[in-house]
């Protein structure tokens, strides 16, 4: 695949959309470019103008991966995408692409709790398997992990500057995909609180008490000079 950055950013919109506000798709231009503009859920956030939005369309139109949707008598011209009839994916792995188109590279985790607006995924073995699909597809690629990461992140590769990282062979599906969910259950499980050490808590008790037999020693020195005084 060699599409570039814009058509990636709006045919991620378009997906995205479709899904999520079914009522105002297809989109006009101007919305389209407000939805590739947004601060939310984007990564990276981008500020394309309707020039290089009307550029993306053009380019997808000729892939046949988007086109005019609207009728002669619409106030607006409207846009929709053929992304599921291009490719032929099933709604998991659509959603998942999706995702990756819109925010890059993210792990098995971040995937299952991004994915729950477009197409809720039962759980992380879901994920995976979808993405070993893109995959087998040359649609996704695992990357290596990354110093001090837990979990190894995924990015799509409908684009055409596809990450170093792709070239490297990946481990054997069955063995990534228990190693993913190993790791994330890890990642999930919450944090064990330290068991209280009983000695710890003796001193704190004398440490107490000795402020408490301090602090009555200079009452009674403070009282026996004032005394004195008198």
């Amino acid at each position: 695949m060699d599409l570039s950055a814009p058509e990636i950013r709006v045919l991620g919109c378009l997906l995205e959309k479709q899904r999520t506000t079914p009522e105002a798709y297809p989109l006009s231009l101007n919305a389209l470019r407000l939805a590739c503009n947004q601060s939310t859920n984007r990564d990276p956030v981008t500020e394309y103008d309707e020039a290089v939005i009307r550029d993306a369309l053009h380019r997808l139109s000729r892939r046949r991966w988007a086109r005019l949707a609207s009728g002669a008598g619409s106030r607006a011209p409207k846009y929709r995408h053929l992304l599921d009839e291009a490719l032929g994916l099933p709604e998991d792995e659509l959603a998942v692409l999706c995702v990756l188109m819109l925010r890059g590279p993210q792990t098995p985790g971040e995937l299952k709790q991004r994915t729950e607006r477009l197409h809720p995924l039962a759980d992380l073995s879901a994920v995976l398997a979808a993405l070993e699909r893109l995959i087998d597809r040359e649609l996704a690629v695992r990357l290596q992990r990354r110093p001090g990461q837990k979990e190894e992140r995924y990015t799509q590769l409908l684009g055409d500057d596809a990450p170093e990282a792709a070239a490297t062979p990946a481990a054997p599906a069955p063995a990534a995909i228990q190693r993913d969910l190993d790791d994330a259950a890890l990642s999930a499980a919450p944090a064990l609180e330290p068991v209280p050490d009983p000695r710890v808590a003796r001193l704190e008790e004398d440490v107490a008490a000795l402020r408490a037999d301090v602090a009555a020693l200079r009452a009674t020195v403070d009282a026996l000079r004032a005394d004195l005084g008198a």
